[in-house]
């Protein structure tokens, strides 16, 4: 039988734990991505926020993965017939950093299922909340929305928000295969739009390599820890509107608030188009 929007209700609630320890070594090797100079992690020091990304791969046997690269539909995620599998956006909560050397508990748990009628077609959403807790307790809370879509011929997105004016912090991103490379790697996402071209191009109609919505999410973050290096990240989210590819550069860019305790950040791709807008919620440490 073929599952539907109703079927995929029964999915709500449905979670699944997974137990991991920090060790410095992919923080170290996304410092380096990030071409930062700092010091190599040792064990008690934070881990940048967003970074416990790098922490919680999707481990699926060969025989498990899917055409796309993805794990087969089916496992914890319902399945969503439509072939488009696509990282929409997130909103994250940081109660206390996490630290190398910690014992990181996480339960996920899918949250919601909807669908909606888009311009290309049917779109389903699932929401899923991962609980990230420490050895001092609950850490991070973060719910990740999912879109799946089919193929259609228009594949560069036209948003329909315009982009922050006045920044105050611009950086310009080369989207290298080498940089698109790393990341999958660091993360285990063999997703194949991020490093297959034929594929990509062939396939799924895309002009070229895509980039990462949790790669720009990271750059945001840390065009912002490099901006404000005295700030502690209380809340993150950031909604992905359209594909950035790496047939060209990017820009990312923000600004404080003038309440002294949120930013704006966002990236536009190199038409100017706006291709993620996010916010930080953040205090000062003395």
């Amino acid at each position: 039988m073929t599952e539907g929007p109703d079927n995929w209700q029964g999915w709500i609630g449905k979670s699944q734990a997974a137990d991991v320890d920090i060790f410095a070594w992919p923080s170290d090797v996304l410092n380096a991505t990030l071409d930062r100079d700092d010091a190599p992690f040792v064990s008690g020091d934070a881990i940048p926020p967003g970074w416990h990304w790098l922490y919680f791969p999707e481990v699926v046997r060969l025989k498990d993965v899917g055409a796309d690269g993805h794990a087969k539909r089916g496992g914890f995620l319902p399945p969503v017939p439509l072939p488009r599998r696509m990282w929409a956006s997130n909103h994250m909560r940081f109660y206390q950093p996490l630290r190398v050397g910690e014992k990181l508990s996480r339960v996920s748990t899918i949250a919601d299922v909807s669908t909606k009628e888009g311009r290309s077609g049917p779109l389903v959403f699932v929401i899923v909340r991962h609980e990230i807790s420490g050895d001092h307790g609950l850490a991070t809370v973060e719910e990740h929305t999912i879109v799946y879509r089919g193929r259609n011929k228009s594949t560069v997105a036209k948003p329909a928000l315009l982009a922050p004016d006045n920044p105050t912090w611009v950086r310009q991103i080369e989207p290298t295969p080498v940089l698109l490379f790393r990341f999958s790697a660091l993360t285990m996402n063999s997703h194949r739009i991020h490093y297959d071209r034929a594929y990509t191009q062939d396939i799924e109609g895309y002009p070229g390599l895509l980039v990462h919505g949790p790669l720009v999410a990271i750059f945001l973050l840390d065009l912002f820890r490099r901006e404000v290096p005295r700030a502690t990240v209380k809340l993150f989210s950031i909604r992905a509107l359209a594909p950035l590819y790496d047939t060209a550069a990017f820009t990312i860019a923000g600004r404080s608030e003038d309440d002294g305790k949120t930013a704006k950040l966002w990236a536009l791709n190199n038409e100017c188009g706006l291709a993620a807008l996010a916010e930080v919620e953040y205090g000062q440490n003395s």
